[in-house]
Order: C-alpha cells, then sequence, then structure tokens
C-alpha cells in the first residue's frame, strides 16, 4: 500500500547500494520537500545520476520517479509525517528532542497499522487461563518486563519479572503445564533467551514472544507477536523498540480486563482506591 512506502525505504536501507542509499537519505531527511523537487534537483542533491533516481524508484514498485512522488505524498497523508532520523553529535537541543519524539511516534504509527488483531486475541487467551504469568526481559527489555508485572499483578494471578538469565533459565526449568511465560526480546537472537523458551515448552509451559518475526526467539515461542521496528543503532538515538513492547503490553492488560467483564471493575478499583491516602489532594 503507499502509505508504507515511507516504511519500506527505512526498513530496506541496508539492501541499497551506496548511490541510492544517498537519494534514500535526501529523502527521508525531509519527505515533504521531496515530493516537490525535479528529479534533476533530487539527483543534484543527492549527488548521484538522473538514472540512479529512477533504479531506486522502481525498487520501490513504482514505474519511475513520476509514479514514485505521488506514492510518497500519499505515504505522508496517509500515516504519521514523522521520520526517524539519526542524532548528530552537533545537533541542537530543539533538533535532537524532536528526531527522538518523531522516531517514537512513527515507530508507534508503524506498530499500530501491522498488529494482527485475532493474533493479540489468542495471545489474551493463553493469558487469560494461565495458572501463573512470568515476563522475560534483558537489558532494555528488562524494565518492559516489570512493567508488566505492574500491570498484570492486578489480575489475581501469580505474576513476576525477571532480568537475571540465571533466574530466567531456573523459573523455565521449573515450569510446566499451565504456566504462561512472555519473553520480550526486540532482536529475537539472544541465544540465553532462545535457549530458554525451548526449556519451558519442552516442559509445557505456554512461551509467548514479542519480538522480530521469524527471529530464532519467535519460531521457539508458542505464539509470537512481531512488530517490524528498523531500530537505529547511531550511537545517540535511543531504542524505540522499547516504546512499541510498552505499548503492547498495554494492548494484552487491556484484553486480559475486559475479557474478565464488568464484574472485575470493582476489583481494580479497590487497588487504584487504595492509592488515594498517598497522594496530596489536587488545588
Amino acid at each position: 500500500m503507499a502509505h508504507d512506502l515511507l516504511s519500506k525505504i527505512r526498513l530496506r536501507l541496508d539492501d541499497l547500494n551506496r548511490s541510492e542509499r544517498k537519494v534514500a537519505d535526501v529523502i527521508l531527511g525531509d519527505p515533504d520537500a521531496a515530493t516537490g523537487l525535479s528529479i534533476a534537483i533530487l539527483a543534484q542533491h543527492a549527488g548521484v545520476s538522473e538514472p540512479t533516481v529512477n533504479r531506486f524508484c522502481r525498487n520501490f514498485d513504482t514505474k519511475g520517479y513520476p509514479d514514485f512522488k505521488i506514492k510518497l505524498a500519499q505515504s505522508l497523508a496517509g500515516g504519521t509525517p514523522y521520520i526517524s532520523q539519526s542524532v548528530a553529535h552537533d545537533d541542537d537541543t530543539a533538533t535532537y528532542t524532536n528526531k527522538i519524539f518523531g522516531a517514537n511516534i512513527q515507530a508507534l504509527d508503524e506498530a499500530r497499522r501491522a498488529l494482527d488483531s485475532k493474533l493479540i486475541e489468542r495471545m489474551v487467551d493463553y493469558l487469560i487461563q494461565a495458572k501463573q504469568i512470568s515476563f522475560f526481559g534483558l537489558g532494555a527489555s528488562g524494565p518492559v518486563a516489570f512493567d508488566a508485572q505492574h500491570k498484570f499483578f492486578r489480575f489475581n494471578l501469580p505474576v513476576t519479572a525477571y532480568d537475571d538469565v540465571l533466574m530466567q533459565r531456573m523459573v523455565a526449568a521449573a515450569s510446566r503445564t499451565g504456566d504462561v511465560i512472555v519473553i520480550i526480546s526486540n532482536t529475537g537472537r539472544t541465544r540465553d533467551l532462545v535457549d530458554i523458551a525451548l526449556e519451558a515448552r519442552q516442559n509445557g509451559a505456554t512461551v509467548l514472544g514479542l519480538t522480530s518475526a521469524d527471529s530464532p526467539l519467535s519460531r521457539e515461542c508458542t505464539e509470537s507477536l512481531a512488530v517490524a521496528c528498523a531500530e537505529d543503532t547511531d550511537h545517540y538515538m535511543p531504542m524505540t523498540s522499547r516504546m512499541i513492547h510498552l505499548a503492547l503490553i498495554d494492548v494484552l492488560a487491556t484484553g486480559v480486563t475486559l475479557r474478565r467483564g464488568p464484574d472485575f471493575l470493582p476489583h481494580l478499583k479497590k487497588i487504584k482506591d487504595s492509592l488515594k491516602p498517598t497522594r496530596f489532594p489536587l488545588d
């Protein structure tokens, strides 16, 4: 679809040759301006030839530059007009702030449009039937696991979170049928987590993944909620994937809440009301 053109360009940057990458950088740097450039001006800005620009355009299922510009304009109209750009060492405060917010807004919008609602329903099915739930995350995914524990303990289920790989291994070894282990990993290529998922499933546990599609981890999970996130690995750019994973935890927690039905709401209200004495009243 046309509104995915910008996402496709970002995701395929590593597949482009050096000259085509220059064209992509100009377009991603300011897509609004790119829609108004002639092929000659775009080629000049990128420091490449006009045939290179046409070749770049055909790589993205367009007939040439005029057709590409139309689809680029449709992409800006149909999606979130924020493009992730690497934070440069000489960026001022306003520039790097806008880049970081823009990258996160775009990543969340792309993830939202790519979600499979039926897969979410299946994962909610597993969670609502669980005897106990464990959330695993390493590195930047560790805080996401603890956020999930904070959300899910409200459901009157034994819920734990672990960011220590040795504890994760022991929990997987002790797991059994009825247990649900949720493993959070952006790349899905961490060997320890793949081994842990395999052992947990061999012991009868259900393993749910929040990870990359077709990754080693996703292949060992009972179900895997995969969202493509073109992570910028530049030294200065924070990870946008954790924002997506936090949002997905909220989606799953909301799904469980709705499945519990209206009779469960007084229990949630009781927990929330317990915090009132700890807060100063509003003026």
